[in-house]
């Protein structure tokens, strides 16, 4: 397996993946992504670099989007004056869940913020997904806050507001 930079040929293996991450949250009761994607939104993201696909062979088994920027009003000026990434969109394809491969990529992702002299590594998570959190609690991510006043970037409620972050320094095991 190996990590690339998505391309605009990876969109409908993004959106697939979404799609399927989205019927086996339903099938737990979760309401996460629920609602389709903006599909110019994610183009948008692709073309700027921050995605990245996990492949095995030819086939597109997970994805991770790295980047500096994060959704306004969710860390302090303080905090974002620290040098930091932001995870989002991590999906691995149900095909090749149960081997650890999310946990791999925050690892990579914790070392691409230490080798650009990030801090830390932070992401929001879904305020209802419980199963998510501990998920990112099990993987060396300490709770700072969850927010939930204000809107989303795309004018709905805020429902991403569970804040988190590791280290760069040390990676999980």
């Amino acid at each position: 397996m190996y990590i690339e930079r998505a391309n605009l040929q990876d969109l409908p293996a993004l959106l697939a993946f979404r799609k399927e991450a989205a019927k086996w949250l339903a099938a737990r009761g979760i309401d996460q992504w629920q609602r389709p994607y903006p599909t110019d939104r994610l183009r948008g993201t692709i073309e700027s670099g921050f995605v990245h696909m996990v492949r095995d062979g030819s086939a597109a088994v997970a994805t991770i989007t790295l980047t500096q920027e994060t959704e306004d009003g969710l860390w302090s000026d303080h905090e974002l004056d620290e040098p930091s990434l932001f995870v989002s969109k991590l999906v691995v394809a149900r095909s090749h869940a149960g081997r650890n491969l999310g946990g791999q990529l925050l690892n990579w992702a914790a070392e691409r913020g230490k080798q650009s002299n990030a801090k830390w590594l932070r992401l929001d998570a879904w305020t209802t997904n419980k199963l998510l959190q501990e998920y990112y609690l099990r993987n060396g991510f300490t709770h700072v806050r969850t927010v939930t006043d204000g809107e989303a970037v795309n004018g709905g409620p805020r429902v991403s507001g569970w804040l988190a972050q590791r280290s760069t320094r040390a990676l999980s095991t």
